[in-house]
């Protein structure tokens, strides 16, 4: 079958009169838009307010797509800063334990050195570390020995007072004997009319004072210090307040509280008993060995002469 000769050249006169309309309206409008550009700019004007309601209406979604992907965002650093700001929290916590028992420390240290004792003793810090029982009732374990310079007999403070005196002593820790304890004697002075008495332990919260004059005046709220008579324990150390109990009985209410002790000092305390020796005065001493011979001497010579003459 032969192709409709006729439908061709009509198909090829179309594609050129388009073609030609085309151009045509291309030129127009170029010549029209030098020629009146205000017009162009209003129908463009017109067209942009027309494509702005559709173009926000389309924008919408892309703007939200965008939001959530920023929020996504921000809750990834949100929980990763929350690990962060954890792990910190704790380390923080950690740090403010220590800071806190280091200050509580300082601090009881601190009020340890509250006990004023002569700056020319020398002392070992330490911590009561358990009661470990024995042959004495009241004891305590400090970790202070031998290493230390804790020697049997030293006085033993905390930050009130006299606690007791170390009893016996190892490499690393010493026992305190404490005041109440039925074989603790400490000699102590009543103040402020300094009698002297003893302070003897009788397992009871108030040891007794023995050795007290009786036409002592001693009333109830009296300070009781360490007298220092014996050489072990220095004079001068706070030891508690004279109580009377309801039988009339004078006691002593100690400053020290066998159930907060926790830090003390084990005061290195020796009596100075090396002295120097000194002759006597020269009054106490008699006359030289050659004056008395020369004395002699003269006192015989008479005698001589006469038994001379005689012979």
């Amino acid at each position: 079958m032969e192709p409709n000769r006729t439908a061709l050249p009509f198909r090829e006169f179309s594609h050129r009169i388009s073609l030609i309309f085309m151009l045509t309206l291309a030129a127009a409008l170029l010549l029209l838009g030098r020629a009146e550009t205000y017009v162009f700019d209003r129908a463009r004007q017109v067209v942009t307010d027309m494509a702005a309601p559709l173009l926000e209406i389309a924008s919408r979604p892309v703007a939200a797509t965008r939001r959530v992907i920023e929020r996504t965002d921000e809750y990834a650093y949100v929980f990763d800063e929350n690990e962060r700001l954890r792990a910190e929290n704790a380390r923080l916590l950690a740090w403010k334990e220590e800071a806190l028992k280091l200050q509580a420390k300082v601090a009881r240290y601190e009020a340890l050195l509250n006990v004023q004792v002569d700056p020319a003793i020398n002392y070992a810090s330490g911590r009561v570390v358990s009661d470990s029982g024995g042959p004495f009732v009241d004891t305590v374990l400090v970790n202070v020995g031998n290493e230390q310079g804790a020697k049997s007999g030293q006085a033993v403070i905390d930050t009130d007072g006299l606690v007791g005196r170390i009893v016996s002593t190892g490499p690393q820790a010493s026992r305190v004997l404490l005041l109440t304890d039925l074989n603790s004697r400490i000699p102590v002075v009543i103040e402020p009319a300094h009698y002297k008495a003893v302070l003897a332990g009788d397992n009871t919260d108030w040891p007794k004072l023995e050795y007290l004059a009786a036409q002592s005046a001693v009333s109830a709220g009296d300070r009781v210090v360490t007298s220092g008579d014996g050489g072990l324990i220095p004079a001068g150390l706070p030891v508690g307040l004279v109580i009377q109990t309801s039988a009339g009985d004078l006691r002593v209410q100690t400053f020290s509280d066998r159930g907060r002790l926790d830090f003390v000092r084990v005061l290195q305390y020796e009596f100075p008993s090396k002295v120097k020796r000194q002759d006597p005065p020269e009054v106490l001493e008699g006359p030289p060995a050659g004056s008395e011979a020369e004395e002699t001497g003269d006192a015989t010579a008479p005698g001589d002469a006469q038994a001379a003459a005689v012979e």
